[in-house]
């Protein structure tokens, strides 16, 4: 791999911070940061799931301490998305089809940011039976693109529970960070078995998004608002996904 520029640490950090705020493990993001900085796109999922699996253990640990951890709101979804995370982090995709598919997954994760977090009301009651199967078919369907991407998923789990009115924004949240842990380390074994993955400067990497995502999601577990917060930082990836969207099509 490329030598790592001396600014990524840093701008991993911030991404960190602000993404762990909202129960995010930031890995779109760190991968558009390396991709625009010159690194091999071949070799950038395996640096960015395993950011993501730092800040979203770490981020899960301090939501669940909050008490916004449902067991049963998460667990439908991670049946069949940790096999089909490591499913998907075993195909190759060609540089164009890598871009456009992070592109969206950036548009995506700043679009849902962009949405006003109400509490849930009014959701239509769903039986076990309804409630396993969405989550079996949406929980399958994020996590077999969590793994061709290189990322963890939260970015399609948390707007899903928040439209249908299933979770809070804080177990939205919690919800978000333990499905990004575990499809993370899926599509990082499935990441590994191509033999492309390249760990340099992963230390100042990891280093950097642990006490990023450490500081960001004791906030965001706790009281502090952060409505003006998230619009900024939906608006820097809307901008980066839209540069990716025009430099892969």
């Amino acid at each position: 791999m490329d030598p790592l520029p001396g600014w990524v640490p840093l701008v991993f950090f911030w991404i960190a911070f602000f993404y762990s705020m909202v129960g995010f493990g930031g890995g779109s993001s760190y991968l558009a940061v390396l991709v625009l900085a010159g690194l091999s796109y071949q070799s950038v999922p395996a640096l960015a799931l395993v950011c993501n699996l730092v800040v979203a253990g770490t981020g899960f640990f301090n939501y669940r301490r909050q008490g916004h951890f449902v067991p049963s709101l998460i667990f439908p979804f991670l049946v069949l998305s940790v096999p089909l995370a490591y499913a998907g982090g075993r195909i190759s995709v060609g540089r164009e089809l890598f871009t456009v598919l992070l592109g969206l997954s950036l548009f995506a994760a700043g679009v849902r940011m962009m949405l006003n977090e109400k509490p849930a009301e009014g959701a239509a009651p769903l039986s076990a039976r309804m409630r396993w199967a969405a989550g079996l078919a949406a929980g399958g369907s994020f996590g077999f693109l969590s793994g061709l991407v290189g990322i963890g998923g939260g970015v399609f789990l948390s707007p899903f529970l928040l439209l249908m009115k299933w979770a809070d924004a804080k177990q939205a949240a919690c919800a978000a960070s333990l499905f990004i842990t575990l499809n993370s380390a899926a599509g990082l074994a499935g990441q590994l078995g191509k033999g492309q993955a390249d760990f340099s400067g992963l230390a100042a990497l990891a280093a950097s998004v642990f006490f990023g995502g450490l500081a960001g999601s004791r906030l965001g577990a706790g009281p502090v608002p952060k409505p003006l917060l998230t619009r900024l930082l939906a608006g820097l990836v809307i901008f980066v996904s839209v540069k990716l969207l025009l430099r892969g099509l």
